[in-house]
């Protein structure tokens, strides 16, 4: 499939409380490199004024971005929750969505 028809969602991660564990930091990013060798992730890291983090994607569907959310290790193993968006780019390539 092109990446053209890929559209881009934000994950919002929200700590929960649950102190981490090196065991799910490391099974989170490890989430997060397959994510990459597949060509989803765009960028991602922790908020440093909130306690969570972001994932923007690129994904064919809502429902897969879904997906993709609900697999990671922080989410199944109750460490945070999240909020999946979906996202337009605005940027100079798209004359920032037709009204630049």
């Amino acid at each position: 499939m092109a990446t053209d028809n890929y559209k881009r969602f934000v994950i919002l991660l929200s700590h929960t409380g649950k102190p981490f564990t090196e065991t799910v930091i490391r099974a989170h990013v490890q989430h997060l490199r397959q994510l990459d060798q597949e060509g989803k992730l765009i960028l991602c890291g922790p908020f440093l004024d909130h306690k969570g983090g972001m994932v923007i994607l690129k994904a064919m569907s809502h429902e897969e971005a879904l997906a993709i959310a609900a697999q990671d290790p922080f989410v199944v193993q109750g460490f945070e929750t999240c909020e999946v968006r979906t996202w337009q780019l605005s940027c100079e390539e798209n004359n920032h969505l037709g009204m630049g």
